[in-house]
């Protein structure tokens, strides 16, 4: 059995079998609570938390921007596929019944935007007036423009046309 002799200074304990020596006056003092005195109470101190706060407050302002900026891609993606099947139901729409329509909902086309769509664009169909690029339709045409409402507004507007014309280019797959 192993031997455990303890004193203010260290603690000395000598195995059983082998006598070897695991601790000795050389090793590290006890802890305050076990040599008997008082102990101090652990913690954080104010700088320490003033420093934790201000680099939480660093990590925020700079994720905060790249989330965002995430966010309206993201959106922006979802209101192009809307687009697209749009444009995809109209030219179905024109080999069945001959013509175009400007109604997206149940009485036309009978497409509805999903609701994280509707929150962020309010879509429309021209039949008549100009293109994405300005010009002036000419024979039977479509013009879908998705306008940004809310957050997403500062992103600005997709068009998309029947000659396939996507403004602005930029915004379009990216």
């Amino acid at each position: 059995m192993a031997r455990t002799r303890v004193t203010a200074r260290s603690i000395e304990t000598t195995g059983h079998r082998t006598g070897m020596r695991l601790a000795g006056p050389g090793a590290p003092r006890l802890p305050a609570l076990a040599t008997g005195r008082g102990f101090r109470m652990q913690g954080f101190t104010m700088v320490e938390m003033l420093i934790t706060v201000a680099i939480l407050a660093i990590l925020v302002s700079i994720a905060l921007p790249s989330y965002s900026n995430v966010m309206l891609k993201l959106n922006r993606t979802a209101a192009e596929q809307f687009m697209m099947d749009i444009a995809n139901k109209e030219e179905q729409t024109t080999l069945d019944m001959r013509g175009f329509t400007a109604t997206i909902g149940a009485s036309g086309l009978g497409l509805t935007a999903a609701k994280d769509v509707a929150a962020n664009y309010t879509f429309a169909v021209a039949l008549t007036g100009n293109d994405c690029q300005g010009n002036a339709l000419s024979g039977p045409a479509y013009v879908i423009s998705a306008t940004a409402i809310g957050a997403q507004a500062s992103d600005g507007n997709l068009c998309l046309d029947s000659s396939n014309n996507r403004t602005p280019a930029t915004k379009w797959g990216s």
